[in-house]
């Protein structure tokens, strides 16, 4: 017995909505934000066809933003020190009760954006690095 249509758009609806969000809380730190962005928007088109004009542009400024970001080391090294400051402040805000908005929820949430970070980060120089090998060939 499968789940009926409605309960399934529910859920696409909630699983792109999240993805979404995250997606744009991570525009404002260093890394590929709008990768999440984008999958976010699929995930979304793929239940709602209205939602697809949007995909084609985002997804070429989330190809872009993801080669800028590992285009040099020193891009590099600042996703990773960002995503290392994001673990920490995570781990901080979560033993530190008397911190503003200080807790468990905070510090959860620092640390998982670190962790979104390093994924996408990875991700990327993956893609960037087996293009350039592509092309050399």
């Amino acid at each position: 017995m499968g789940i009926g249509k409605p309960v399934k758009q529910v859920l696409i609806l909630i699983a792109g909505v999240i993805l979404l969000l995250v997606g744009i809380a991570l525009l404002v730190l260093p890394g590929p934000g709008l990768l999440l962005v984008l999958a976010g928007l699929l995930v979304l088109a793929s239940e709602f066809p209205a939602v697809e004009k949007y995909v084609d542009p985002i997804r070429d400024r989330a190809m872009k933003a993801a080669e800028d970001s590992v285009s040099s080391p020193l891009r590099i090294a600042g996703s990773v020190l960002a995503g290392l400051g994001l673990l920490a402040a995570g781990v901080v805000w979560w033993l530190v009760p008397g911190l503003p908005l200080g807790g468990w929820s905070t510090g959860s949430s620092l640390i998982l954006s670190g962790i979104i970070l390093f994924a996408l980060l990875i991700w990327s120089y993956k893609r960037v690095r087996d293009r350039r090998a592509a092309k050399a060939e």
